[in-house]
C-alpha cells in the first residue's frame, strides 16, 4: 500500500468535510432563512447568487472528496501501471494550483492552502516512490 497516497486521501478528505462544516457554520448560516438552501445575501447578493455560492461551496468539497477516493483507490493498488504518473501528476497540479489560489487570495489568511499544498507534495512524493 502506498502510504503517501493513503495520507493524501485522508488529509483531503478532513479539509471537504472542514470545508463544508465552517462553511455552513461561519458563512451560510447567517444567509439561511428558515430555508435548507440559504437565500438572504443581506443586500450585497441576489438571492440567486447566494444559491449558486452555496452549491458551488459544496460542488468543490463533493470534488474534493471524489479525488479523495481516488487517491485511496491508488494507495491500494499493487501495481497502478502506466495511469500512475498521470493521475499522480494530474492530482498533485490540481491541488497545488488550488493551495496557490487560496493562498494568494486570501493573503495566507485562510489554512485551506497548507492542507491542499501538503496534499500536493503527498501526492508527488507518492507519485515518485512507487
Amino acid at each position: 500500500m502506498n502510504g503517501y497516497f493513503l495520507s493524501a486521501s485522508i488529509l483531503v478528505f478532513v479539509v471537504g468535510l472542514i470545508h463544508s462544516v465552517l462553511g455552513e457554520a461561519l458563512v451560510f448560516r447567517q444567509m439561511r432563512r428558515g430555508s435548507f438552501v440559504p437565500t438572504d445575501g443581506g443586500g450585497v447578493l441576489k438571492e440567486s447568487s447566494v444559491r449558486i455560492l452555496w452549491a458551488s461551496w459544496h460542488a468543490l468539497t463533493v470534488f474534493g472528496w471524489g479525488m479523495a477516493w481516488l487517491l485511496l483507490w491508488l494507495a491500494r493498488q499493487p501495481s497502478p501501471g502506466a495511469a500512475l504518473p498521470v493521475l499522480g501528476n494530474t492530482i498533485a497540479a490540481s491541488m497545488l494550483a488550488a493551495a496557490v489560489l487560496v493562498f494568494v487570495g486570501t493573503k495566507a489568511k485562510h489554512p485551506g492552502w497548507a492542507g491542499l499544498l501538503g496534499a500536493a507534495v503527498l501526492v508527488w512524493i507518492g507519485s515518485t516512490v512507487t
